[in-house]
């Protein structure tokens, strides 16, 4: 019989069937370290700790004294004779980019229709969401600063990391563009123009990725930013954008939340496409080991909800039928490396 079984990668099945072996896993992870992962008819789950060896575990419509054994597996392995009331809250800490060009809008519900977890959005800044993840105050990041986040994974307080997505940086400014910057393809000449014209500039000035990208590009075009047209107004990227546009400065933006509110600036892409500008996102996961009160089980059921097949298909359509263009690209098939990182 077991020869007309037809196994399927975790990866392809439906992502209720998914969360729930995840949760499974990070039960077991300080015991048994899994190797891989299939699925058999959506009822049967086989991890492999080792190539010799394999747990299976039936969730679906088989024999009671099957199931009873199953539950006595999983008991075992887990080393716990009590039941423990799950806990269904997710603490997402992530960028106000995310936030403001409306994905969270799109991915949110859906993840909390497909798992029963509730989640707690809250968004900052890069910088400030990888501050709650060093002190325990977030149970998964949505970021988009890479050498940050290395830093972080480095020191232990990340568990996991997966590429998700990318867009790019624009740097938007006024029509009449005072410093003579539309065009140009290099993001630091821009820079350049605009430092030696003191031109107004406004920038996110919160430690955010989009803030680190900024001070990032001034420090390799050797500047340093303190003329008195340059202001820093300790906001999210939407918030900075309108004051750009009331000032009539420039100010550097991911492209999905400049197409998401364009209609109320007063402002213009003027510089695109230079590879420094790429944007990079990640899923991580906050390292339980440190913080016992983290809800690793969640975390990782909404990191692998967003490498899913399904969400990278949302993220890739994202924004075509209102901007007739996508606002991110689904990454979860790439490496670091594909994207020069």
């Amino acid at each position: 019989m077991k020869k007309n079984w037809k196994w399927h990668k975790l990866h392809d099945v439906n992502l209720p069937l998914r969360a729930l072996v995840r949760a499974e896993i990070a039960k077991r992870s300080n015991l048994v370290q899994f190797r891989e992962i299939y699925i058999l008819r959506d009822c049967f789950v086989g991890l492999s700790p080792s190539s010799q060896n394999r747990l299976f575990i039936y969730f679906e419509p088989l024999p009671k004294n099957f199931v009873i054994t199953a539950l006595l597996l999983i008991l075992s392995l887990t080393a716990c004779g009590s039941t423990v009331q799950a806990n269904t809250n997710l603490i997402l800490a992530t960028t106000t980019s995310t936030q403001d060009s409306g994905l969270l809008d799109e991915l949110v519900p859906l993840f909390e229709e497909l798992s029963g977890y509730t989640v707690q959005t809250i968004a900052v800044g890069t910088g400030a969401a990888l501050k709650m993840a060093e002190e325990g105050n977030a149970d998964v990041l949505l970021v988009h600063a890479p050498s940050a986040e290395l830093v972080l994974m480095d020191a232990g307080f990340g568990k996991d990391r997966m590429l998700i997505m990318h867009n790019d940086f624009v740097i938007v400014g006024p029509a009449d563009d005072p410093a003579e910057i539309r065009s140009l393809t290099s993001a630091g000449e821009a820079f350049s123009n605009i430092f030696n014209t003191e031109a107004g500039f406004v920038s996110r000035g919160d430690d955010s990725g989009t803030h680190k990208k900024e001070r990032s590009l001034w420090a390799s075009a050797d500047l340093t930013p303190a003329w008195d047209g340059y202001i820093e107004s300790g906001q999210g990227m939407g918030a900075t954008l309108i004051i750009a546009s009331e000032k009539q400065a420039y100010t550097m933006t991911d492209r999905a939340t400049y197409l998401a509110i364009r209609d109320n600036l007063e402002l213009e892409i003027l510089v695109e496409g230079d590879e420094i500008l790429l944007n990079v996102y990640h899923v991580m996961t906050v390292n339980p080991d440190l913080w016992e009160n983290t809800n690793y089980e969640a975390a990782l059921a909404f990191a692998e909800f967003l490498t899913s097949n399904e969400t990278q298909a949302i993220i890739k359509e994202f924004g075509i039928d209102k901007y007739g263009q996508p606002l991110f690209f689904p990454d979860a098939d790439k490496t670091d490396a594909e994207l020069g990182l």
